[in-house]
């Protein structure tokens, strides 16, 4: 595991015994809380003679990010008894359940605005964020980006992630300021190792839309076939707990369209290793912007299957499309 982690998770298994310790000395002698601060104390333990995280069984690494789930783990997946590999197995579709319920309705309208989306996970949960939220205002806000890591961990901090904005949301701060805080929380409540790259916008009533770029793959905003990159404007959030973020606002006209993508998009490589790339996808959606938000993601879906020809899927896949339709359009 990446030595810089150690430390952090050094840190989190001191402040769990502590807590430990602590109700321990507030109960009755309980099995349980001893048993638990001897797993601490045998992690703690095994990171001062530089054995944690490999596995007990067979000693090779444990997967990085079932150590940062639990940093108590003790055995790598392949040494894992039939009744833990069930067990994780639940855990997991639990964790699949959970996250497909904080994704917004997949065809999703409001005020004008139209928005569809495709998500899809190259495991059994993501690491990628999409969302759609209605403001107080009539407002539609949109959050759309990728959390570094893979895995359950990726997950967690993913739905973190969607906590944070749902509630930000609501306050009805300013657009930079929004991102401003949601990455001073991600980075002071997560390992250095973790951030996020993401777009954050606000789209209005009028067609107006707020737009701020935190270190995501540019945005292409569609117009009559013409297609404009949004580039990033900012460093990822959870970089630096005092970054600053700016925004950059347009004007969609009737018919416009924005297209949001991840990299498991963009990079996905074809049986030749060639990537997809940033000139077929503008060439892709340039040639769909007649199609409403629905068919665009469709046309770019079967594009990419044409193009990946049964290889393997390489990442996490998600894309969004947000179109304006005018007023008198739900």
């Amino acid at each position: 595991m990446d030595t810089a982690t150690v430390p952090v998770l050094r840190e989190q298994l001191l402040e769990r015994r502590e807590k430990l310790q602590i109700a321990r000395a507030d109960v009755d002698e309980n099995a349980e809380l001893l048993r638990l601060l001897g797993e601490v104390d045998a992690a703690l333990g095994r990171m001062d003679d530089g054995t944690y995280g490999l596995c007990d069984v067979c000693h090779d690494p444990i997967e990085s990010d079932r150590l940062l789930a639990d940093p108590l783990v003790r055995f790598c997946l392949g040494d894992l008894t039939p009744a833990q590999q069930t067990a994780l197995q639940d855990d997991l579709d639990l964790a699949a359940h959970i996250q497909r319920g904080l994704l917004p309705e997949s065809h999703f309208r409001v005020d004008g605005w139209e928005a569809c989306f495709h998500y899809e996970a190259v495991g059994p949960v993501s690491g990628d964020y999409c969302d759609l939220i209605k403001g107080e205002d009539g407002s539609l806000y949109f959050v759309f980006g990728d959390v570094s890591g893979k895995g359950v961990a990726a997950s967690m901090l993913m739905a973190h992630l969607h906590a944070m904005f749902h509630t930000l949301v609501s306050v009805g701060m300013p657009l930079k300021t929004m991102v401003e805080r949601a990455s001073r929380v991600f980075c002071e409540s997560t390992l250095p190792t973790h951030f996020a790259t993401l777009v954050c916008g606000r789209a209005d009533t009028s067609g107006e839309v707020e737009i701020c770029n935190a270190g995501h793959l540019p945005p292409l905003l569609i117009q009559k076939g013409d297609v404009k990159r949004i580039e990033s404007n900012g460093l990822p959030v959870g970089i630096f707990c005092d970054e600053t973020f700016s925004a950059s606002k347009l004007h969609l006209e009737h018919g416009d369209t924005l297209f949001l993508y991840t990299d498991g998009l963009s990079e996905t490589l074809d049986g030749d290793g060639a990537e997809y790339g940033m000139e077929r996808l503008t060439n892709l959606v340039s040639q769909s912007h007649t199609h409403p938000p629905q068919g665009m993601v469709k046309a770019c879906l079967a594009d990419l299957s044409a193009f990946r020809a049964g290889t393997p899927k390489p990442d996490d896949l998600t894309m969004m499309a947000i179109r304006w339709n005018g007023h008198g359009h739900a």
